[in-house]
């Protein structure tokens, strides 16, 4: 492992965004888009978050509790936004926030937020250590200290 590797990174290097047009081929009959469509969505944008930070591959271990607070139709531009707020010794809890926007008004709202947990990986595939991430700022530092309050719940429920 190079020095570099222990170097704390800024969440800010590492954040992602991902913009998705939903079209009818992604809804129900309702025109409300699947939820699976979001999750995938959501793992992805996570998944480039976790990479960026620890540098090399990672893996999706779980997925926090996701509750969709509003129906995303079809014909809006859905919007997530992924960071890395908590770092253990080889894995990293992203953090998803997902908006729909209507295009046109470009007015979004907040349709959900979830957590995911990633492991970092060698190239045989075996957990490696991350760099620490760095908050920077009030919200950042309200994020971190959120994450390793889960963390430690989801420890503990894993024990």
């Amino acid at each position: 492992m190079t020095a570099d590797a222990y170097t704390p990174r800024p969440v800010k290097d590492s954040q992602s965004i991902m913009t998705e047009l939903m079209m009818p081929h992604m809804a129900n009959l309702q025109g409300n888009v699947f939820g699976g469509i979001i999750l995938s969505l959501v793992d992805r944008v996570a998944a480039v978050a976790a990479i960026r930070h620890c540098g090399g591959p990672a893996v999706t271990v779980s997925v926090d509790q996701v509750d969709f607070r509003e129906p995303i139709h079809v014909g809006e531009l859905v919007v997530a936004k992924a960071s890395v707020n908590y770092v253990g010794r080889t894995s990293m809890e992203v953090g998803v926030r997902v908006e729909a926007e209507q295009i046109v008004t470009r007015q979004r709202r907040h349709t959900n937020s979830c957590y995911l947990t990633f492991v970092a990986l060698d190239e045989e595939g075996h957990p490696v250590d991350v760099p620490q991430v760095e908050p920077e700022g009030w919200d950042q530092m309200r994020r971190y200290e959120a994450a390793k309050e889960r963390r430690q719940n989801r420890t503990k429920r894993t024990s």
